[in-house]
């Protein structure tokens, strides 16, 4: 059999209208950062907030800005990055430009397992990680089974559909989680549901950051394969691919990646379904372009949401995924009518 590796490119080669791709989200990822860090209920200019980052500067203004913003901007730009990058790969492991981690019900489970942990008490940050990732490990096998019991096969409209009804159960789980649930959990509980970074730590994006270094870096590794995939079973067969085994591990890691940003800020939807398409609209036509290009537009999509978030309805906080559910679900209706034609 030939290896993929002596027949896909080697180097990636960036044509101008990807490299100004790049060039224009690196400066929206910075120009984001910044309004991140300068805009809130005490509105900070840019000298003071770069004085603030080197710990210089009036006491509280460098609190605000190194203790409560950043780590909040810096978690957000995470969590958008590894959203995109796990629907970018989802969408390349089941060839459907529709798929991302909260429709296939991934995020929903990650939610439940973050959820119960808290509704028994648990409460350390590391356990209730593991709870998420547990979560999206067992709602990526129901969702499996399901297409496999009623198709066959995974068959990616299976697998759709599959992970609506899971992520519905999911929610069904949930409320009844909490039915019983003290006032105190209630409100760590419903912090999952939403979807928020207003709690992020230091410590939060540490552990966020490890995940998306090292899931997101088993799939831009992994990149081969996708391009593979998306040529079709036989040929990637042909090609040398176990097809089977290759989608496994790929939807694997994505779900783990998914699951990952559930723990740290919660159930944010469709940053995987929207930023990928947009990747691919902007040049990147294969996969370890389009997953870069997609973390580095789900980073400026997640900061700039969640900087409406903190500041449309001032001093209350929106729920973070429902600014980006707003965004998404016309994105979602207009991309479906697109494949429908």
């Amino acid at each position: 059999m030939t290896d993929t590796r002596t027949t896909l490119p080697r180097r990636l080669a960036l044509s101008p209208t990807l490299t100004r791709a790049w060039v224009a989200g690196v400066l929206l990822l910075l120009v984001m950062l910044v309004l991140g860090l300068s805009i809130g209920a005490v509105s900070i200019n840019v000298h003071d907030v770069v004085q603030a980052l080197r710990g210089l500067g009036d006491a509280t203004v460098v609190s605000i800005v190194r203790d409560l913003r950043a780590p909040r901007v810096v978690l957000a730009a995470l969590v958008g990055a590894g959203l995109a990058a796990s629907g970018g790969a989802l969408q390349g492991t089941l060839r459907n430009p529709l798929a991302e981690p909260y429709l296939l019900g991934v995020s929903g489970g990650a939610a439940v397992g973050a959820v119960l942990a808290m509704a028994f008490g648990v409460v350390q940050p590391t356990l209730v990680t593991a709870s998420a990732f547990a979560g999206a490990a067992i709602a990526t096998l129901v969702v499996t089974a399901i297409a496999r019991v009623v198709g066959g096969s995974t068959d990616t409209r299976l697998l759709l559909m599959a992970g609506v009804v899971v992520g519905a159960f999911a929610n069904a789980a949930i409320l009844v989680a909490l039915a019983d649930a003290p006032p105190e959990r209630l409100r760590g509980a419903l912090f999952w549901m939403m979807g928020s970074a207003a709690d992020a730590t230091w410590a939060a994006v540490a552990r966020c950051a490890v995940a998306l270094l090292v899931l997101g870096g088993v799939l831009v590794w992994r990149a081969r394969d996708l391009d593979v995939l998306a040529l079709g079973d036989e040929p990637a067969a042909a090609l040398g691919v176990d097809v089977d085994r290759a989608s496994r591990q790929l939807f694997l890691v994505a779900s783990w990646l998914a699951a990952a940003t559930v723990a740290a800020a919660g159930l944010i939807g469709f940053v995987g379904l929207v930023v990928p398409n947009l990747a691919r609209a902007l040049g990147a036509r294969q996969h370890r372009a389009m997953l870069l290009l997609s973390a580095l537009y789900g980073a400026v999509l997640l900061v700039a949401a969640d900087l409406l978030a903190r500041t449309v309805r001032a001093p209350a906080d929106l729920p973070l995924g429902a600014v980006t559910a707003l965004v998404g679900v016309p994105f979602f209706l207009a991309r479906l009518r697109r494949l429908a034609q």
